[in-house]
């Protein structure tokens, strides 16, 4: 069985091919300027998830509590939903400023 490659070594060899090329390797960044459209995406549907889930705890307590079982339930969980969509419109507006900001700043 094969076993799993130095990154070292792998980084080492790829310093080299780089040299022989002729191009400097690219610096290696840890921080991004931006979030990836998947991040962006997964952190909406998180939010609303969020939302939902916590309509739907507070009204599933709530009933329990009274004895009300489907009515606060369902209630809760729009408001949740509704929460949830406010929250991604929030974010959406957030990032759109960002997006304007960083294109002025270019454009400069």
């Amino acid at each position: 069985m094969a076993s799993e490659p130095d990154p070292d070594r792998l980084r080492a060899l790829e310093d080299r091919l780089q040299k022989v090329r002729g191009k400097e390797p690219p610096a290696q960044t840890h921080t991004a300027k931006g979030f990836s459209q998947g991040e962006v995406a997964w952190r909406m549907v998180i939010e609303l998830a969020t939302g939902i889930g916590l309509g739907f705890a507070i009204g599933y307590g709530i009933d329990v509590l009274l004895g009300t079982l489907p009515i606060f339930l369902v209630i809760f969980t729009l408001f949740g939903f509704a929460a949830g969509i406010r929250t991604m419109l929030g974010t959406a507006k957030e990032l759109g400023r960002k997006a304007e900001a960083a294109a002025k700043d270019e454009g400069n």
